[in-house]
């Protein structure tokens, strides 16, 4: 038994209170979203929230017909996090959570950098053609375990968390993407997408999150992120 130890053991037994630090306590989620304003938010590469995103219904929802498109960001950049949220997209609809985004005039688009959360209608899009493609995807790269995307119209949880690199994706509360960020399966997976050749896509640690602006109508709500 150490000095340290026995001191307390000796306290406990002449009934003296015994002080041991108390546990750390864990972080809130937090808010990314007050479900009236696009308070915290602005389009990708401009000051502020383009007009195509419209507050509805309590819900973040873009517009295509509408004027200042582009994809949504945060203004913090987040590394370590469990975000969650809901969407819901239109017939034939296709966008995405992108996620790692670094913004920066070099680069045109979030996905030029950030990693990207498939959002999809499985049946009626276009982009529904492969396996990895698929609502809950990690996109081009890894597949979902299964199929259990809502149809379009209706809600789907999210819950999507990155730990020193450790991809974890759910969908509607079945685990569907899980994996190492530079393991030998991640490399394997880069390898065989579209991002094999791209120096800055999955660089930065730290970034952004994006929602998209793919030229369908999509509604995000409930969104909270926990910074681990």
């Amino acid at each position: 038994m150490n000095v340290f130890l026995s001191s307390l053991v000796a306290l406990a037994s002449l009934g003296q209170p015994v002080l041991t630090a108390a546990p750390l306590a864990k972080a809130k989620p937090q808010s990314l979203f007050d479900g009236k304003t696009t308070k915290g938010w602005h389009t990708y590469l401009q000051p502020t929230a383009g007009s195509a995103w419209e507050v509805v219904d309590g819900a973040l929802q873009f517009n295509p017909q509408a004027s200042g498109k582009g994809d949504l960001v945060t203004d913090g950049e987040y590394e370590n996090f469990e975000l969650q949220l809901e969407w819901k997209i239109s017939p034939g609809g296709n966008s995405g959570i992108i996620f790692g985004v670094h913004e920066d005039p070099a680069f045109k688009a979030t996905y030029d950098t950030g990693i990207e959360m498939q959002v999809l209608d499985n049946k009626g899009a276009e982009d529904n053609k492969k396996a990895n493609h698929l609502a809950g995807s990690l996109y081009d790269m890894q597949a979902p375990a299964k199929d259990v995307a809502k149809p379009a119209g209706e809600w789907n949880l999210v819950k999507l968390r990155k730990q020193n690199g450790h991809l974890t994706f759910y969908l509607n509360n079945a685990k569907i993407v899980d994996v190492q960020m530079g393991s030998p399966e991640w490399k394997a997976l880069l390898e065989n997408s579209k991002f094999k050749t791209w120096k800055n896509f999955a660089a930065y640690p730290k970034g952004h999150i994006a929602l998209q602006d793919h030229g369908h109508q999509v509604a995000f709500r409930a969104i909270t992120i926990e910074q681990l």
